[in-house]
């Protein structure tokens, strides 16, 4: 879901005059704003089902990254081996 941020920019004026009204319609829209300060982007505000889910993207994009470091490093064993390994870890408790 890509979109266009300039529809959604407005000034701090903006945001002070007609909070309740912004906090009900990005439940509904789920549409980022961006708020400026004397006419530069200061922030972002987005509605937090939003913000949860980039945070989740970027947690499984950051273990990917860190997977393929690891393969790239040679770092890797054939899974066999680790079952077996973990297979004989919980025989010893």
């Amino acid at each position: 879901m890509h979109m266009k941020l300039s529809s959604q920019i407005k000034p701090i004026s903006y945001l002070k005059a007609h909070a309740a009204e912004i906090v009900r319609n990005m439940g509904e829209q789920r549409k980022p704003l961006v708020i400026t300060q004397n006419g530069e982007a200061k922030i972002v505000m987005q509605d937090i089902e939003s913000y949860e889910q980039t945070q989740e993207t970027m947690a499984l994009l950051k273990i990917l990254a860190l997977g393929n470091r690891q393969v790239q490093e040679g770092k890797v064993e054939p899974a066999t081996d680790v079952i077996k390994r973990l297979r004989e870890h919980q025989k010893g408790r």
